[in-house]
């Protein structure tokens, strides 16, 4: 009989924020597989759980990834788990989880932590309807693409941001978002855990040295930008559009 995956949400910060759930799991399963073992083994250390371990995170090779289902379709059930919060979103564990499905081997989510979510919850932007974009990519054409959506969303937008990037992408943000209210959710669940609310080009003012992990959320354009894009004329659209390529 072949074995499962378990997708194991593991604490962003706080580690309390475990669910009993997750530590059963954690305790069952034969191996876990990890994006950095040395940051899991911290988690099961406090935990004093003790258990094989196999990385997989953005540079392993496709080897890996077929020694990983190769052992689930052994017999061997799996704790799948990110550095910190839900495994898959962006996360590298996905390409597990998209074989292990075209093999037909069951998965099973343990719900935990989120840092989208928590952000979310805690900015005081309207959280009814949202986009989550995870990180901006580095590749100038497919980032403006993201910015342009970012621009045009009739949603709050969510994005995860890394501290010695966050500057650039305030000045990319201030560009298309103006007037818009932005929150930066600075170390969630953590010992300096803060939330500074501006628009781009004031939180860039405050933030001249970032430091700690960010999730960055921002308000849906306003009626107002919405109807400077919809009476756009042809010859503006095109534009527009030829701007968008280059």
């Amino acid at each position: 009989m072949q074995g499962k995956i378990y997708l194991v949400a593991t604490p962003i910060g706080n580690l309390e924020d475990i669910t009993l759930r997750a530590i059963k799991i954690l305790k069952e399963v034969d191996i876990i597989v990890a994006e950095d073992t040395r940051q899991t083994l911290k988690l099961l250390n406090h935990l004093e759980i003790s258990k094989p371990m196999i990385s997989f995170h953005r540079h392993s090779q496709e080897e890996r990834k077929i020694e990983i289902i190769e052992k689930v379709k052994q017999g061997k059930n799996i704790a799948l788990v990110s550095d910190a919060g839900t495994p898959i979103i962006s996360d590298p564990g996905e390409e597990i989880v998209l074989k292990a499905i075209e093999e037909k081997i069951e998965i099973i989510p343990i719900p935990g932590p989120c840092a989208l979510i928590t952000g979310l919850i805690a900015s005081g932007i309207d959280a009814k309807e949202f986009l989550f974009l995870g990180f901006l990519p580095l590749n100038k054409k497919t980032r403006k693409e993201k910015l342009n959506t970012i621009k045009n969303a009739k949603q709050t937008t969510i994005i995860y941001e890394a501290p010695h990037k966050l500057l650039q992408t305030l000045k990319d943000l201030q560009e298309i978002t103006k007037e818009r209210k932005i929150v930066l959710a600075r170390e969630l669940t953590k010992i300096h855990e803060e939330y500074i609310t501006g628009t781009a080009k004031e939180l860039a003012d405050k933030e001249k040295e970032p430091k700690g992990e960010f999730v960055i959320i921002i308000d849906k354009n306003s009626e107002e930008e919405q109807n400077i894009f919809e009476n756009m004329n042809l010859e503006e659209h095109y534009k527009y559009y030829e701007n968008l390529r280059l």
